[in-house]
């Protein structure tokens, strides 16, 4: 049977594989995609069902792009004929899109709508504030974005809150985040809502406690594959044993050297102990690099070789040997991010695209610098990081959907009727809220009359309209358009912003009315860190380099390394951080094509303390006979300066 062309030996046997657990052990740019989508093709040639399938990944970038590749690889298979050519297609989504199918199919046994309203980071914070002051604490002492990462670790870590005041609260803090934790959940409660860690652990406990939804998922499915392995949480992981337990199907692609999420739970443990959960497990190794030159590679093998908690496997390339990596250190970073935006100019002067070009760093405060050395000499850049739905505009229009959807969301009620002003005052809105409506006077009850009553024209239009045309009138119902079409050079980027909006919905107008603008909510809140980046702007890309994994670029600059910086040093760091430190250092260098610049300053102004410098373990390692130290030109500060 043809497992498609140019599949390279490691390749062929990995896409042959079939039955029985199998872990790929896939090096970067080894084509683990590619690997994926031939699999798939291959079972649904032998005669598996698409509907029998599952691959799960962790952005929906990577998703649509996979959901497309098997779609293409299926169309274009000369050997099915237009009767054979399947016309359903698998289950290819993100954790987070599959946990949200489970919920919805069996909501009534979580206590839930069918429409029930998803908090985003803003909405999770909102409420934790809520939380915070309702529980006596001062949220300047009791942080919300730090109880935030400590009820997410735990949620990931599949630890609910009343396990965490029983078993997990060893301190006063915890014992305050505890106290904390349940008036959250109570909001939530009030409001039909989860938030984006709920929605993979209520998943989890479906699957664990309810019988009849586990025994259905696990016959739904005859093969599942999970991309990125390596980034899996213990939630993420219970899933998928859960839902593997009978087929034992399972075909799990990662890289233990690309494991830079610990702090987000990943747990590098699961790639590790694979043979341990799937007794009977083959490992295979995909080890040739399609991306890289020679003298990257043997740079990227040199420096993650050191570390000891992995998986041997050394990559190798037949691609030309190419430049070698360029080491330059500067007295400030001032210097450093010039050099970077002149060298960039002259990169793009020999006519690669400025979309071909990184700035990768370890942390984000290093941008500010190299944004100003980029606006002065004039070169096009692009900061990624600012989602497109994370927008005031954005978040505003889709607040009138989702309280229409869902009157019970409070956070989506106060966030609409604020905008456009209606005039209705804080106290008037707290005693809506508190279901005091009938001790306001009759103006503000009228206020209130209108605006319920223009939210069930936006729910009719929901229920009756295809998603875009819904939205639109939705954009024009609530006056939101009218806000922003006559206003000033802001106000009028905020309306394109709502005509792309609505472009986006066009993508769900062949669902019917309702599931459309649901698809698009959910969309609106399960995008990951890569999936909405700025869109449709040329320019070099500053990124840190845990944004920048699974992409690649012609020329790579990584900047800031600097011990202490990159890696990243903390008093209480063990030697699993150290490791760490060095897969974030691997992932950096192998996403460069062609050439790589490696920087460092002398001395760097870090929370307005200027410090001094030495240059990175990751540098000083690295062998004369694939990298080299080049010389820049020396700037006038005191004439040029970007301070």
């Amino acid at each position: 049977m043809n497992t498609g062309t140019n599949l390279n030996p490691a390749q062929h046997e990995a896409v042959s594989h079939s039955e029985g657990p199998l872990l790929i052990l896939a090096g970067a740019g080894a084509g683990k995609t590619r690997v994926i989508v031939e699999r798939i093709a291959q079972l649904i040639k032998k005669g598996t069902a698409p509907e029998r399938i599952l691959a799960v990944t962790f952005t929906n970038k990577a998703a649509n792009e996979m959901k497309n590749r098997v779609r293409t690889r299926i169309d274009n298979d000369l050997t099915l004929s237009p009767l054979e050519r399947p016309r359903t297609d698998p289950f290819i989504g993100t954790f987070h899109r599959l946990s949200l199918e489970i919920i919805k199919a069996f909501h009534q046994k979580v206590g839930l709508p069918q429409r029930f309203t998803i908090y985003d980071r803003s909405d999770s914070t909102r409420a934790l504030k809520e939380a915070i002051r309702a529980s006596g604490f001062d949220p300047k002492q009791l942080e919300p974005r730090k109880v935030l990462s400590v009820m997410s670790r735990k949620k990931g870590d599949g630890i609910t809150q009343d396990e965490f005041i029983s078993s997990h609260a060893s301190s006063y803090i915890d014992e305050a985040i505890g106290e904390v934790w349940e008036r959250y959940e109570n909001i939530l409660k009030k409001e039909k809502a989860l938030d984006f860690d709920d929605i993979l652990l209520t998943a989890r406990n479906l699957l664990k406690d309810e019988a009849d939804v586990r025994d259905y998922y696990q016959k739904a499915w005859d093969f599942v594959h999970v991309d990125e392995y390596q980034d899996t949480n213990r939630v993420q992981y219970e899933i998928v044993k859960l839902i593997t337990e009978i087929h034992n199907n399972l075909a799990a692609v990662g890289d233990v050297d690309q494991n830079i999420y610990s702090w987000r739970g990943a747990s590098i443990e699961h790639i590790m102990n694979f043979e341990n959960d799937y007794p009977n497990a083959q490992i295979m190794l995909l080890v040739e690099n399609y991306r890289s030159t020679k003298n990257i590679i043997a740079a990227a093998n040199d420096a993650i070789s050191k570390n000891v908690h992995r998986r041997e496997k050394e990559l190798y390339t037949k691609n030309e040997d190419g430049e070698k990596i360029a080491l330059a250190g500067f007295a400030d970073e001032n210097d450093e991010a010039l050099f970077i935006a002149n060298t960039a100019k002259n990169i793009i002067a020999d006519g690669h695209s400025p979309d071909n070009i990184a700035v990768l760093y370890r942390a984000n405060f290093q941008s500010r610098v190299l944004e100003e050395a980029f606006l002065k000499r004039n070169v096009p850049y692009q900061v990624l990081g600012t989602r497109f739905f994370e927008r005031k505009e954005i978040k505003d229009a889709l607040s009138y959907i989702r309280t229409a959807l869902n009157p019970n969301s409070t956070a989506d009620f106060t966030r609409a009727i604020a905008t456009p002003s209606r005039g209705i005052g804080k106290v008037t809105l707290a005693k809506v809220v508190n279901n005091q409506e009938e001790s306001l006077p009759p103006n503000a009850r009228e206020k209130i009359y209108f605006f319920r009553n223009s939210l069930q024209r936006i729910l009719q239009a929901i229920n009756e309209k295809k998603a875009s045309e819904a939205l639109r009138f939705a954009l024009t119902e609530s006056g939101l358009w009218r806000l922003y079409e006559h206003g000033d050079t802001e106000d009028l980027e905020r309306l394109e912003n709502l005509k792309e909006l609505v472009t986006v919905a066009t993508k769900y107008d062949t669902y019917p009315p309702g599931e459309g603008i649901e698809k698009l909510i959910e969309e609106a809140v399960l995008q990951s860190d890569q999936d909405e980046l700025e869109e449709k702007k040329e320019g070099v890309k500053l990124m840190t380099v845990h944004a920048a994994k699974g992409l690649e670029f012609h020329t790579v600059f990584i900047a800031g390394l600097e011990d202490g910086l990159f890696p990243h040093e903390r008093d209480d760091a063990d030697s699993a951080d150290k490791e760490e430190e060095r897969r974030l250092f691997y992932v950096a260098l192998t996403r460069a094509q062609q050439k790589v610049y490696a920087t460092y300053a002398l001395t760097r102004r870090i929370f307005g303390t200027r410090s001094e410098n030495t240059p990175s373990v990751f540098i000083t390692e690295l062998d004369s006979d694939v990298s080299e130290s080049v010389t820049y030109p020396l700037y006038e500060h005191d004439i040029d300066t970007i301070l």
